[in-house]
């Protein structure tokens, strides 16, 4: 992990394990039901579901900060605790770490490899989430150098020196499915206009870690994802391109890189907003 921009963003397993009994340390799992993992938690991990506390009913991100305030005071977090983020996929990880930095909560770091790698290395389970005293609420804003507005992707589409990175599947990105059943008629097939596809989990090793600087650097500089430009990482609802954002920023120490939250989410539905379909 030496060769990446910002290496002490990431913890391995067993530095995990050396602190799970920590007072100052919060394991946090995201996933989609508490269903999910059954049995297979990390010790002293607390849940967050992603659909009820990270999202709003129309799916996009909910960046409200007495909602984020509340989550933290009954996941027992301070501003000085430390919080470990992993999730149902090796880079869910990096969602919390977006979300949080977003919010304003600096002490938060990636498992790398995640819940796939914990497991791979018969590393201890449980089945009971934890819980702890609530915390204090506290004062949060959303800190806007780490996201990007519809708006402004929108006068970016005609410069030279910006990116949009479609990090969703092939498949999404041609217009072919979609990540969840729409309503019918609200959502259309493709991307935006412009953007390049690389999808977010060809950034991973098969154990669920993060590839090598020189891996990742190869991997986006291929598609003209270069750390001279700005780069507005999106897919669905803003969970995989945050996931990029990270490995963009702090990975590979891109100095502009800002993830479109609203994503595919909010552009399809708007019918003035140009889109392709297909490999164009």
């Amino acid at each position: 992990m030496s060769d990446y921009a910002h290496p002490e963003v990431l913890v391995d397993t067993q530095w995990l394990l050396d602190r799970l009994h920590n007072p100052t340390v919060r394991v946090v799992e995201l996933n989609m039901s508490p269903e999910q993992f059954k049995d297979a938690h990390i010790p002293g991990a607390v849940f967050w579901n992603i659909f009820t506390d990270l999202l709003a009913p129309d799916l996009s991100m909910n960046l409200d900060p007495t909602a984020i305030s509340q989550l933290l005071s009954r996941s027992g977090i301070t501003p000085d605790t430390t919080v470990i983020a992993y999730g149902s996929y090796p880079d869910t990880g990096a969602l919390i770490f977006w979300f949080l930095k977003t919010l304003g909560h600096d002490r938060v770091y990636v498992l790398n490899g995640g819940h796939q790698k914990w497991l791979a290395e018969g590393r201890p389970v449980v089945s009971e989430f934890a819980s702890f005293p609530p915390t204090q609420d506290r004062e949060l804003s959303v800190n806007p150098d780490l996201r990007v507005l519809q708006a402004q992707v929108q006068t970016s589409l005609d410069r030279s020196d910006c990116v949009l990175l479609d990090v969703r599947t092939p498949p999404e990105y041609r217009g072919e499915i979609f990540m969840m059943k729409p309503p019918e008629g609200s959502e259309r097939g493709g991307h935006i206009h412009g953007a390049v596809n690389i999808e977010n989990v060809l950034a991973l090793d098969e154990d669920g870690t993060f590839k090598s600087a020189e891996a990742l650097q190869a991997l986006y500089s291929s598609q003209g994802v270069t750390a001279d430009k700005e780069v507005f990482p999106y897919c669905a609802i803003g969970g995989r391109s945050a996931c990029t954002w990270f490995v963009l920023k702090y990975l590979l120490g891109y100095p502009h890189v800002r993830n479109y939250d609203g994503s595919w989410n909010e552009w399809s539905r708007q019918t003035d907003l140009p889109i392709a379909v297909g490999d164009n």
